[in-house]
């Protein structure tokens, strides 16, 4: 392992970079990687999974544990190799290149793009509700079916996805002072928004009944959706397991609190930096998503909350307290709150391909830096796969809809997402066992008793999905290993 990767010494690699991220800018880059739509859907699909209030805020308690360990976990490798790269980096260094470029792979392939995608088409479904004349029902392009289960379009909801994603891509390409800009700035705004949502709550849509209700009975199961046939949470391992299964949707919703490490060689003094504000920013985060559920609970019956239309849970929550206007105000909140995820996303993720690109693992231009001290290339490369990934539709025969293909690839991958955490914090043990004599300006907290709790929890996570959600597992776990002939192409041709 290259010495120079471990103890964070100056090389070529960081200093072609300028570093410009202080505290305060790579906090917002992890709030705002972290804080997206999902706060304001996921909740009715856990409540009808775990089926009572007090299991709903457990579910949501574990999500807060799982990210919260991980990232005091990672703090420790981020300070050891503050590096261009992140996750990247720390993979190839504590187990090996090839699990680096798997993830590299899968990062570009689906994680980071079709997160931005996801984000993207989030931000048009709501900018929709502002301006009628976006909607993905309202075609440029008609679909055009290549098999009977999938179509490519291009809408109006689907063109304004794809300028949101050229738009901040442009940006970035212009230097990281207008990333931060962007950032901070809507970072800022949309952490207030989801605080006032909260105080709201509270404040004006507290209801005694539904209080009384929801919590003088926290525990007993309501209405329960089945995890499959027979298995429902009316059962204590029913329970167990759906608790474990909602945490796809939940610990979707808090990730990204990582992508911080991709671009850790343009953040003032990394080896403090990048831990702190991994720990600073996921704490905040978790602890009001965990709030934002106690105020879902004293503003809506528990049933209602199962049951929201389009689980739209925080639009029906601020309509509550606002009757006509909830819709109108949540949209504008939620596109920007999802400029800002994307943002983040988009600054961050090209940074991991530019160190794969540095390996000969990646598209040769993607290593190159422009005057503005960016990774031009990886962002662009970034931004035009995301936007073909907005462009695929799934449709169903039956009830003649269509949907969005990028939906069904991150619930393939949300497993593989936590089996590269898994290894990336056994990295963390290996090289304890490694190389001990290496600097650590941050141990990680509570080692070895709190990365062992995290690989724990991951490890029966994934177990269950396999289990239990074996259609969107294994595929995901497919997607991976496609990446192994391209590993051994790109050995054998690194110039290519």
């Amino acid at each position: 392992m290259p010495v120079a990767a471990l103890d964070g010494s100056a090389t070529a690699i960081e200093t072609e970079f300028n570093r410009r991220l202080g505290l305060f800018d790579s906090t917002m880059i992890v709030i705002g990687g972290m804080i997206g739509s999902g706060i304001f859907l996921v909740s009715p699909e856990v409540a009808r999974n775990v089926g009572s209030p007090g299991w709903l805020l457990v579910a949501w308690a574990i999500t807060a544990f799982m990210t919260v360990t991980a990232a005091l976990s990672y703090g420790e490798l981020a300070a050891m190799m503050p590096r261009a790269g992140g996750q990247y980096v720390y993979l190839r260094e504590s187990l090996s290149p090839l699990w680096a470029f798997l993830y590299g792979w899968t990062l570009f392939l689906v994680i980071q793009t079709g997160t931005i995608a996801a984000v993207a088409m989030g931000f048009a479904r709501y900018v929709g509700l502002l301006l009628p004349w976006v909607g993905e029902d309202r075609y440029v392009v008609s679909p055009i079916h290549f098999t009977n289960t999938y179509a490519v379009s291009l809408s109006t909801a689907q063109m304004v996805a794809i300028s949101m994603i050229a738009l901040l891509t442009w940006a970035n390409t212009r230097g990281l002072q207008y990333g931060r800009i962007i950032q901070n700035i809507f970072t800022t705004t949309k952490t207030g928004a989801l605080a006032a949502v909260i105080l709201l709550s509270f404040a004006f849509g507290w209801n005694a009944t539904v209080v009384q209700s929801n919590f003088g009975d926290l525990w007993t199961t309501r209405t329960v959706a089945p995890i499959t046939p027979g298995l429902t949470a009316a059962t204590g391992y029913g329970l167990f397991i759906a608790i474990c299964v909602s945490q796809t949707g939940s610990l979707f919703a808090a990730d990204a609190w990582n992508n911080i490490t991709f671009a850790s060689g343009e953040v003032k003094d990394p080896r403090r930096n990048v831990p702190l504000s991994m720990a600073l920013g996921a704490i905040m985060v978790v602890f009001l998503y965990w709030l934002c559920n106690v105020a879902y609970l004293v503003t809506l019956p528990f049933d209602a909350i199962q049951n929201v239309p389009g689980d739209r849970v925080g639009a029906a929550t601020l309509d509550a307290i606002f009757p006509g206007t909830g819709a109108v105000l949540i949209a504008i909140m939620i596109t920007l709150a999802t400029l800002g995820t994307n943002n983040g996303i988009i600054l961050s993720g090209a940074r991991a391909y530019y160190a794969m690109a540095r390996d000969g693992l990646f598209f040769e231009p993607a290593a190159r830096l422009n005057r503005a001290k960016v990774p031009a290339w990886a962002l662009v490369m970034q931004g035009l796969w995301a936007s073909l990934l907005a462009l695929p539709r799934t449709y169903n025969a039956a009830s003649g809809t269509y949907g969005s293909m990028y939906g069904e690839l991150l619930n393939y991958v949300i497993p593989a997402v936590l089996v590269f955490y898994v290894l990336t914090i056994v990295g963390v043990f290996r090289l304890r066992r490694l190389r001990p004599e290496i600097h650590r300006p941050y141990r990680a907290l509570g080692y070895p008793f709190v990365p062992a709790l995290y690989l724990l929890g991951a490890v029966t996570l994934v177990i269950v999905l396999f289990v239990y959600r074996p259609a969107t597992t294994w595929p995901g776990f497919w997607l991976v290993l496609l990446g192994l002939p391209v590993y051994v192409w790109r050995r054998r041709n690194p110039a290519a």
